[in-house]
């Protein structure tokens, strides 16, 4: 029996993506739609059975995201976002601060995902996969709404990235417990993977609907939970100045595995600066993205076409693993 190192499958993984990425220059752009609109609203109009998929990054620490903490971000005031200092000469971008949520504020999460995952049903086809990115703090908050809701939990994509959350030690007193850290830096970043109901047998679901399973790497390779990816950095940080912006070589990877047979539409509710949309249209995927915050929408109307355009390079961490 042939028997595969552990660095051969890795290297494999990479010449697969390597691959995927080529596959991807030669395909037609994917049509696009944005709307400036409240998710919910939208969502409660939306026609049954419409959409084949969600690739989406929401505002789950919801407090963040309120005008009033949003001003305190953009003027560099803090608040409950965390301004971190100038690391090796570069500024980095504002954080959430997790940690500081009260026991209204998880409650109000809770809430906020019941509402979601049960505007979702009706809208999606069955068998239709919802990925969504969230953080080890709040997971599951997120994650038990969607089951009860009748989703089925498929698992985690587990994105591989080293950040500055976590690590500090002891608000003002740092020189004394100077070997304590409060927490673990983090270095991943759950995305939670859910899927509608199949009606019948996946292969019944797929040629009904086009839905239900996970589209592969190759035929060789399928797609995998874990996924090294890099910060977004350089024109993608300059182009969509958004603080939780989603690199495209990571993006690309989820909206290409989003939809199995690569028909269908891939919604993002909570698009932010666009990089799911521009990630699917890169793919030549149709997509919707929608905004509500009229700054965030106007730079997702411009960043766009630039982010759909940009070549991901060989060094910036896609790899599969």
């Amino acid at each position: 029996m042939r028997r595969v190192t552990q660095r051969a499958r890795k290297r494999r993984g990479v010449n697969e993506t390597s691959a995927l990425f080529a596959s991807m220059a030669v395909a037609p752009l994917g049509p696009y739609e944005i709307v400036r609109t409240d998710a919910f609203e939208w969502l409660s109009q939306a026609k049954r059975c419409s959409i084949h998929a969600v690739v989406t990054d929401p505002p789950y620490g919801l407090l963040e995201y309120t005008p009033k903490q949003l001003e305190k971000m953009r003027n560099g005031r803090g608040g409950v976002w965390r301004i971190p200092p100038s690391f090796d000469g570069c500024r980095r971008r504002p954080l959430p601060r997790f940690t500081v949520l009260r026991g209204a504020d998880r409650a109000a999460l809770r809430r906020f995902f019941t509402r979601l995952a049960e505007a979702l049903m009706p809208a999606l086809v069955p068998g239709a996969h919802v990925f969504i990115a969230t953080n080890p703090l709040v997971s599951h908050l997120v994650y038990e709404p969607f089951i009860t809701a009748g989703f089925e939990k498929r698992g985690e994509i587990i994105r591989v990235v080293r950040t500055l959350r976590g690590g500090d030690r002891p608000k003002n007193a740092h020189t004394e417990f100077g070997e304590v850290s409060v927490m673990p830096r983090s270095c991943w970043e759950p995305w939670g993977l859910f899927r509608k109901p199949c009606e019948g047998r996946v292969q019944d679901n797929l040629r009904k609907w086009g839905t239900g399973g996970l589209r592969r790497v190759s035929r060789d390779e399928p797609f995998g939970d874990l996924i090294h990816s890099s910060p977004a950095r350089g024109f993608e940080r300059e182009v969509a100045p958004h603080p939780s912006l989603k690199p495209q070589r990571f993006l690309r990877q989820i909206a290409h595995a989003a939809l199995p047979l690569g028909k269908g539409v891939i919604l993002d509710p909570f698009m932010g600066a666009g990089s799911t949309i521009a990630a699917a249209s890169a793919m030549g995927l149709r997509s919707i993205g929608l905004e509500i915050d009229s700054d965030y929408f106007e730079l997702a109307r411009k960043a766009i076409p630039l982010l759909t355009e940009f070549e991901p390079s060989e060094n910036s961490d896609g790899k599969q693993g």
